[in-house]
């Protein structure tokens, strides 16, 4: 507009939305300073709830809603036990366990199948190898640490290994041969392996066959309350004992056969049908439970029998004996695998998926696993959502077979859907309110031939993303 021109309406229409534009602007901008500033203080907020949640957490104050308190375990003859803080990562805590085993103890074990797995896993197997064959004279030893994994350390794994597993035969007065080794934590760092033989001659001064709930604290990483299980019962007349201590809570899928367990008894059983009882019973307990999808490095069951409770070795399922002493096992390893899935990390919900009617048992354990570890299936569980069409979803990426048509999802004895559809009868708020309970089943039925399994898993939260996050930390 030239100077001296007039003012028309046109013009002045055009300098008011001007001026309001630059109102408009200056109160956009107003309002992004002040969203910033809360922003700011909301970051500060969270970042105190972080520390706060973390600090309860030392204090015990973080402990998983479905802990439990550590059982009376059984004493095993035969086994002796020690724990100590030896600062391989962290300090004021226990974080080494020594086991003794009595000479002629059978071994058995299943290792995970990771291709990155660790250093003393490759150390187990071997020892594994060689005990299938021929039994140590002397007394056998477990020696486990927490902190550190030994895993992706180079050839400093395996001479971290050989260190300790010689100390721990000295200590004990066995062959290294007969030492068994576990290590659980942090991957990629080399593990201080002087600071656990330093260890070891005071921690074999101080066995003690009582003293496996030292042993189970020891070995514990982020885990939120110390896990073991035990049965007793009769074998021919002769009393005896199974106790088992396990660690687990976040890198919890186990694909075997940072989950460690290792069972005692003094049962007389033959170290080839031993294995072959812990091969069976692994793949419904530990490969049963999964937290994350994700397979450590370290997986590691160890399972020792003793023999001092008397008897001739039970070497065949003919044996009358094979059966119930079988069962019991299978009851200990269930109970140990099932507590590692309740102290998932950042766990709200426990869940059990059932899936039924599939082609075969090992269908249905696939198509299981994929609903359990779906991250949109465990996220709607965390939110209270029944959401079941990401059951849907996950039954059909499972690649294994599956008709739409035939399918039925259930929420506890809730039919949600069936035959391709959503179920008649089925209401949305009753779905919404059987979610907000802390133990959810998931069943799912195929309706194609008689395939069954069960998995155990929990709901993925915004703790599971801190305690991760913050780890190394």
């Amino acid at each position: 507009m030239d100077e001296g021109e007039p003012v028309t309406g046109e013009t002045a229409e055009h300098a008011v939305a001007v001026t309001s534009a630059k109102k408009s602007a200056k109160k956009i901008a107003r309002l992004r300073e002040r969203r910033a500033r809360l922003r700011a203080k909301l970051a500060k907020v969270e970042r105190k709830l972080a520390e706060a949640d973390g600090a309860a957490a030392k204090a015990g104050g973080g402990v998983s809603p479905f802990a439990r308190p550590f059982p009376d375990l059984p004493e095993i003859r035969g086994a002796r036990f020690a724990a100590a803080e030896a600062g391989v990562r962290y300090q004021g805590r226990k974080d080494v366990m020594l086991a003794e085993l009595a000479p002629g103890t059978a071994i058995a074990g299943v290792l995970t199948r990771s291709a990155t797995r660790s250093a003393p896993v490759d150390w187990c197997r071997a020892r594994l190898a060689a005990l299938s064959k021929r039994s140590m004279k002397g007394p056998l030893a477990i020696v486990v640490n927490s902190g550190n994994a030994n895993a992706f350390t180079g050839d400093n794994g395996m001479a971290g290994v050989s260190a300790v597993a010689g100390a721990a035969a000295k200590a004990v007065r066995g062959a290294k041969g007969g030492v068994f080794v576990a290590s659980t934590g942090v991957i990629g760092e080399a593990l201080p392996a002087e600071r656990i033989t330093a260890r070891l001659k005071d921690m074999a001064a101080r066995l003690d066959a009582g003293a496996i709930r030292d042993a189970a604290d020891a070995i514990m990483t982020t885990d939120t309350f110390a896990k073991g299980a035990g049965r007793e019962l009769t074998l021919g007349g002769e009393p005896v004992a199974i106790a088992g201590i396990a660690k687990g809570s976040g890198m919890i899928a186990p694909d075997m056969a940072t989950m460690l367990a290792f069972v005692f008894t003094d049962a007389p059983i033959a170290q080839p049908l031993l294995q072959s009882m812990v091969s069976a019973a692994t793949v419904v307990s530990f490969n049963a439970a999964t937290v994350d999808s994700d397979t450590s490095t370290s997986d590691t069951l160890i399972v020792a029998a003793t023999g001092k409770a008397g008897g001739k070795p039970i070497r065949n399922r003919r044996d009358p004996r094979a059966a119930p002493f079988e069962a019991a096992l299978r009851e200990v390893l269930v109970d140990l695998a099932q507590q590692i899935v309740r102290d998932g990390e950042g766990i709200s919900k426990y869940v059990a998926v059932k899936v039924t009617g599939a082609k075969t048992d090992a269908s249905a354990a696939v198509i299981a696993r994929a609903i359990a570890n779906s991250p949109l299936v465990k996220t709607a569980i965390a939110g209270a959502d029944p959401n079941w069409g990401r059951i849907v979803m996950a039954v059909g990426k499972s690649g294994e077979p599956a008709n739409r048509d035939r399918l039925s999802i259930r929420l506890g004895d809730i039919l949600v859907a069936e035959k391709g559809w959503v179920a008649p009868g089925y209401r949305e708020e009753d779905g919404a309110a059987y979610m907000k309970r802390d133990e959810i089943e998931i069943s799912v039925d195929l309706g194609l031939r008689r395939g069954a399994a069960e998995v155990w898993t929990c709901d993925l939260t915004h703790r599971y993303i801190e305690i991760n996050a913050d780890y190394r930390s």
